[in-house]
């Protein structure tokens, strides 16, 4: 009988942790410039990651006149489903399709410049550097496979398979491309000619793309652990859990945004959480009323502060506070969203799965400033000039009006 009330009770507890809310609202937090839009224009503007920067805070600076109502310039089906967005570089956009096909298009009209076949299944961005570009291939000629073209012509620079699959976004710094893949091995490739120079082997599959802050790559992986690791070296600084579920939590599909040193991701818990990005302490975890694959946008709003945003499969598009996680606002799509947001200027936009819809939202309101009848996963990027909204199958350019 003892072991039965203390199996119950153990179940009671694990049930109000798993679905609860945590907050330590003593936890360090590191005030932070917001990025601002460099001071003369860029002779090449560049989008060079998924996520927008290293830190993958998805937030844009845009000029004030970027900003809705759009009219459309162009529109481009790929015929295939686009579970992620695309990068930019000059007036090339890259676009890697769930067919594993990416193609090299025009900013200005849509028009193909060069299209390669990589492999045969994808489900990641690419990456732009210089005169090279990156992207990861679930299933090539042998498995995983990762590739680095020529920018302008397409070529093959060189090609690496792996031992697993991937569908992790490559991260580019300093000569090294970083990336997880399904068998737990996070890589850090010379990205001039594909060699291994270390990797990393974590306790599950690592989808997200890792992030990195000052040296310290950070991801999460299907474990449900979180981790820090040198990108100089691969080795680990420090592994934290997902919150103290009792008898475990869920798993780590969303990619971290690093930022008020703090490093922010959701989970298939179903919460939202921040660690402290020099420990990895738990400072908070907001629960939500499903799965959370998405990754956090981060800025600071107008009026509300430092806040993350980002969607969960309850349908609900969420604006936290990032120093206490509580919801600043939150907004009723009536779906399910399942890709990430993106902040561009002071409009956030994120698409709805299940009604393949985008929207965009003023960060500090909440306000519906902005809805097209497309989209499912990971819809805006921008060159600040035009923004490109991804749908289910098709790239759609829009500028002000």
């Amino acid at each position: 009988m003892l072991l039965l009330g203390g199996a119950a009770l153990g179940i009671y507890l694990y049930e109000r942790d798993r679905t609860g809310s945590i907050y330590h609202p003593n936890a360090r937090f590191v005030p932070e410039n917001t990025p601002a839009l460099p001071a003369k224009p860029q002779d090449r503007f560049s989008w060079p990651f998924y996520g927008y920067t290293k830190e993958h805070t998805r937030f844009f600076p845009a000029p004030p006149q970027v900003r809705p109502p759009f009219k459309l310039l162009w529109t481009r089906n790929f015929g295939t489903l686009l579970e992620f967005p695309p990068v930019i570089r000059g007036d090339h956009i890259f676009q890697l399709g769930d067919n594993a096909v990416i193609n090299a298009i025009s900013t200005h009209s849509g028009r193909t410049y060069w299209k390669r076949k990589l492999g045969s299944l994808s489900a990641s961005a690419p990456a732009v550097v210089g005169r090279m570009v990156f992207a990861a291939v679930l299933s090539g000629a042998h498995g995983g496979r990762v590739v680095a073209l020529d920018y302008g012509s397409g070529k093959t620079i060189w090609s690496r398979d792996l031992a697993s699959r991937t569908e992790s976004s490559p991260q580019v710094d300093r000569g090294r491309v970083f990336f997880g893949s399904e068998n737990g091995t996070v890589y850090a490739l010379d990205a001039h000619n594909g060699r291994v120079i270390w990797t990393y082997h974590a306790s599950g599959a690592v989808k997200a793309s890792p992030t990195l802050r000052s040296g310290t790559l950070y991801f999460g992986d299907y474990s449900g652990q979180v981790q820090a690791i040198s990108a100089n070296t691969g080795r680990r600084f420090w592994r934290s859990g997902s919150g103290g579920a009792l008898l475990g939590s869920g798993t780590f599909y969303s990619t971290p945004a690093v930022a008020y040193g703090r490093v922010y991701l959701g989970n298939t818990d179903g919460r939202v959480y921040a660690y402290d990005a020099d420990n990895g302490h738990l400072d908070w975890a907001v629960q939500t009323g499903a799965y959370v694959y998405a990754s956090p946008a981060v800025t600071n709003a107008p009026g509300i502060g430092p806040t993350i945003y980002l969607g969960s499969y309850d349908g609900t598009f969420y604006a936290l506070n990032a120093r206490s996680g509580q919801i600043a606002w939150k907004y009723n799509a009536g779906g399910k969203i399942s890709g990430s947001a993106t902040i561009i200027g002071r409009t956030v936009y994120f698409a709805d799965l299940g009604h393949r819809h985008t929207y965009g939202l003023g960060i500090s309101t909440g306000r519906v400033l902005f809805s097209f009848p497309s989209g499912s996963f990971d819809p805006a990027i921008s060159d600040g000039k035009n923004v490109y909204i991804t749908g289910y199958s098709g790239l759609y350019g829009f500028a002000p009006r």
